[in-house]
């Protein structure tokens, strides 16, 4: 491959080129990322949400998008990681972004940052808001990466900025305790930019950040609401009522605070934006993000699952609780080597029978030895495999109808088995 691009890169040859440019896949820090954008004039010409958290930013994403789309608006919405394609991390609405697309506004960025270096992040963040502008959404929807206060979607003002929960991930550049990982989420938020935050506890260190750069912070629990009343559920919040609503298309009863952030975050631009109850009711009902508890009815059923942390994975087991199966539960299991996978299966392994590992194809991956010898020391029985789809199809010939097979740990894992499924 040529060490400089061309007009006739195909995607996967830029995506190999902004890896060789930048070896550090993530580099905190927003000086280079804002040269470039000022170089490139990105100025946002509409709304703009910004979505932060541990977990929960992706279906919040999706929230936001369906309401939007319902209420007649276009939409430019960015989020990362993607579970099989690069293109999912950029869409036009509900529409992924052709290859075509992608490759023109890397050129534009290549041509505009010099010397100044990017990673791959940074690369698919300018071309998202490049993007956008060229075609006049009426609403950009941005999810931070890793973060917030450092992250690169971070240099563009946000019109309200959410933060959906607080969990310990990223130990190496947040930090191991939810007081520091909350204060570089909040690093989102902006003085007299409305800003909100789900968590049913949030840190002290965010609140007191909102506070001390003037950010007007509302809660979940004390400013606004989703809760369930006489069989369907009612949004409460900044003097509106919104009933009745039915139940968020997404499992979890976490999945009810991330609507309930999406809700407010558009009643907050209700200035800007005209959204009405039959919007948000025909979008609650209609919301579809893959990977999150999605079940696929085979011979038996399939759930896909991206929970890559502990915070994630005890969401999952609530899940599994609330729907058993009368049969066993197969689980399908792979994670990053720097996630915190003993506390992941510590997690889940009381709504597991049993185990099936495979090394996980990326360079942060874990192995199927370290993975089994994880399960092992937690008491569960646990099978290696060659791949995630031998696995898979290994269970397909075990699992019978009253059984299911759970497949989670990465969004690696998760993707090729949607794939494989597709």
């Amino acid at each position: 491959m040529s060490t400089q691009p061309t007009s006739t890169f195909s995607l996967q040859q830029w995506l190999s080129y902004q890896q060789a440019l930048h070896q550090q896949v993530i580099e905190l820090g927003l000086e280079r990322v804002k040269r470039v954008a000022r170089k490139m004039g990105l100025t946002p010409h509409c709304p703009v949400i910004t979505v932060a958290g541990t977990n929960g930013k992706g279906s919040t994403c999706a929230f936001l998008n369906t309401i939007l789309m319902e209420a007649g608006y276009s939409t430019g919405v960015y989020t990362s990681p993607h579970l099989v394609r690069y293109n999912e991390r950029i869409k036009l609405g509900n529409q992924w972004i052709s290859d075509e697309l992608l490759c023109q506004h890397f050129q534009t960025i290549e041509e505009a940052r010099g010397e100044i270096t990017l990673t791959p992040f940074e690369f698919g963040t300018l071309a998202a808001v490049s993007i956008f502008i060229e075609q006049r959404v009426d609403v950009m929807i941005l999810e931070v990466g890793l973060g917030g206060r450092l992250d690169a979607v971070n240099i563009f003002t946000p019109s309200v900025s959410v933060v959906t929960s607080i969990g310990i991930d990223h130990v190496e550049y947040l930090g191991d305790n939810r007081e520091d990982i909350g204060r570089e989420k909040a690093g989102i938020f902006r003085a007299g930019v409305p800003a909100l935050c789900a968590d049913p506890d949030p840190p002290y260190s965010l609140i007191r950040h909102a506070q001390d750069i003037g950010a007007p912070l509302s809660l979940w629990g004390r400013d606004f609401s989703l809760i369930e009343e006489d069989g369907h559920y009612a949004f409460s919040g900044f003097g509106l009522a919104l009933a009745p609503l039915p139940p968020p298309a997404l499992e979890g009863d976490f999945q009810r605070r991330n609507a309930a952030a999406a809700i407010a975050a558009l009643v907050l631009l209700k200035e800007q934006l005209s959204i009405t109850l039959p919007d948000y009711q025909q979008a609650l009902k209609s919301v579809f993000i893959s990977g999150r508890y999605q079940v696929i009815k085979r011979h038996c059923l399939i759930v896909l699952d991206v929970a890559h942390n502990p915070h994630g994975a005890l969401e999952l087991r609530k899940n599994l609780i609330a729907h058993p199966v009368s049969g066993r539960t197969w689980m399908v299991f792979g994670m990053l080597k720097d996630k915190d996978m003993k506390g992941v299966v510590e997690c889940l392994k009381e709504v597991v029978d049993e185990w099936h590992v495979a090394s996980v194809p990326d360079p942060r991956g874990a192995t199927d030895q370290q993975l089994s010898e994880i399960i092992i020391e937690q008491g569960g029985q646990v099978f290696q495999h060659p791949s995630f789809v031998e696995a898979l199809e290994t269970l397909f010939k075990k699992a019978r109808p009253t059984d299911r097979i759970v497949v989670t740990g990465s969004f690696v894992t998760v993707g090729l088995i949607a794939e494989y499924l597709a």
